[in-house]
């Protein structure tokens, strides 16, 4: 991972770092441009003064030099005195002066300096007028001035003299108020960003702040707490989205308390008709078995008549069930007792009981013993083996084991399997596979019955497809 690329993802990040770069950005333009605003202006005041001095010592001098009104610049009236009284004229104590008369080059005091030192371009200009230049030296910044000494003839004619001068002025003062400039600049920059940063924070939290309630409120209404509400403050877009919040949240708990009360009265509704048909279903069940008795000595219609008149019961006597234990399941009544159970004893009382004993082989170690309702374990094993005696094919087997976690129950049939479209359906109450099955004596319930009750133990079940055939496992943790 490039740490280096790391983003804010956060609002709040994204705010902080958002701010502090409009903050730095800002500070920065100020700076740069009142930098150059104050180095253009102390540079050009130095120059200035600089040009103005040189030009007012060339224009006081009197020496007798210039065009044949007066004298050549071989004649010896111009001594070399006279020439260095004008280089110390023109020099100074950040100034270093390079004077050139013909074939004599003088230099002011401490010049260290010389003609390598000077640009060609410069010299070019300088014969014929005042040029100037900023150079950096050997790391020290100079102001290069350089012009050809003009006078006046008596003719009133402007000639060179043939007199070159180039002067030096040092510039390292103005350079030294610079980089004072540029630190006091660089403090102000870092002390505008821990405002920056101070007040990004400060606002960051401030904006967020109902950003963040409005997350908790939504988290509390997620928790299933519908009556959160937040106040509302002010008349801003948030105050806004907390209002519409509110609004949601009231409507939603309003809808829900309908939906609530309608389940209610579903469960209510399925509970009463299941436990008022389970007397008359008792009585038409003592009466199916009479008529069983006596379905061999009736005639072949009527004999058929009962044959379906018994089994039709059946389904009734089963969905009656079914129902009434998924009403408790659904209202929260079921209750689980748990208690040390032998499993492989309890899966040969659950297949005796049901007339299952020599369909089902059993793989259960001696002595599994384990904690847990043994009603509600008959009912899920009840199931499972049902499903897989009536919708699978032989040989079906069922195996536990112990393990760290739990205890696990594997029920496989070697039918033709449940198609593969069909899996994530087969715990849905009342979903049959296939159309064939649709009158089967199966309620479609006892799938989601059995899921409830491993659940209800804190475990699963789980479907798996094999070849050939269903395997149904289930898990049950440890209490």
């Amino acid at each position: 991972m490039n740490i280096g690329r790391r983003r804010p993802t956060g609002l709040r990040g994204r705010l902080v770092v958002t701010f502090v770069l409009v903050a730095v950005t800002a500070s920065a333009l100020v700076a740069g441009i009142g930098f150059q605003l104050v180095r253009r202006a102390l540079l050009d005041r130095a120059e200035n003064g600089a040009v103005v001095d040189v030009r007012d010592v060339l224009e006081r001098i009197s020496l007798p030099i210039g065009t044949s009104d007066l004298l050549w610049p071989t004649d010896s009236v111009v001594t070399e005195s006279d020439l260095n009284d004008l280089a110390e004229s023109l020099g100074g104590p950040d100034r270093q002066v390079i004077l050139r008369y013909g074939d004599q080059e003088r230099l002011s005091t401490g010049t260290s300096l010389g003609l390598a030192d000077v640009p060609a371009e410069v010299r070019r200009q300088a014969a014929s007028r005042m040029v100037r230049e900023r150079l950096l030296i050997r790391d020290d910044p100079w102001l290069l001035i350089g012009t050809q000494v003009h006078r006046l003839t008596r003719t009133g004619a402007v000639r060179p003299t043939g007199m070159t001068v180039f002067v030096f002025v040092s510039l390292k003062e103005e350079d030294g108020v610079l980089a004072r400039l540029r630190t006091a600049l660089a403090q102000a920059g870092g002390i505008t960003l821990a405002v920056a940063l101070t007040v990004a924070l400060v606002s960051a939290r401030s904006v967020l702040l109902p950003v963040r309630r409005l997350g908790d409120a939504a988290r509390a209404l997620g928790a299933g707490r519908l009556d959160t509400r937040l106040p509302v403050h002010g008349r801003d877009e948030l105050a806004g989205l907390t209002a519409t919040f509110n609004d949601t949240a009231s409507a939603l708990e309003q809808t829900v308390s309908e939906l609530r009360a309608l389940e209610a009265m579903s469960r209510r509704f399925v509970a009463d008709v299941s436990h008022e048909l389970r007397t008359p279903l008792t009585a038409m069940t003592a009466v199916t078995d009479m008529l069983t008795e006596e379905a061999e000595r009736l005639p072949p219609d009527a004999g058929k008549a009962v044959d379906l008149v018994v089994r039709e019961i059946n389904r009734l006597r089963i969905l009656v069930e079914h129902l009434i234990e998924a009403s408790r399941l659904d209202s929260g009544a079921a209750v689980l007792s748990r208690e040390n159970v032998d499993v492989g004893v309890a899966l040969a009382d659950c297949l005796e009981i049901r007339g299952w004993t020599g369909r089902v082989r059993l793989d259960v170690p001696r002595g599994l013993s384990f904690s847990l309702d043994p009603r509600r374990f008959d009912v899920i094993v009840a199931n499972l083996m049902g499903n897989a005696l009536y919708h699978g094919a032989s040989p079906v087997t069922v195996t536990a084991r112990a393990l760290r976690s739990g205890l696990e129950v594997k029920v496989r049939d070697r039918g033709k399997g449940i198609p593969q479209e069909a899996l994530p359906h087969v715990f849905e109450r009342f979903y049959k596979v296939g159309a064939g099955r649709a009158r089967s004596e199966g309620s479609g319930l006892g799938l989601a019955i059995a899921r409830a009750n491993a659940e209800l133990h804190g475990g699963t079940i789980q479907v798996e497809l094999c070849d050939p055939g269903t395997q149904f496992t289930v898990w049950i943790p440890h209490p």
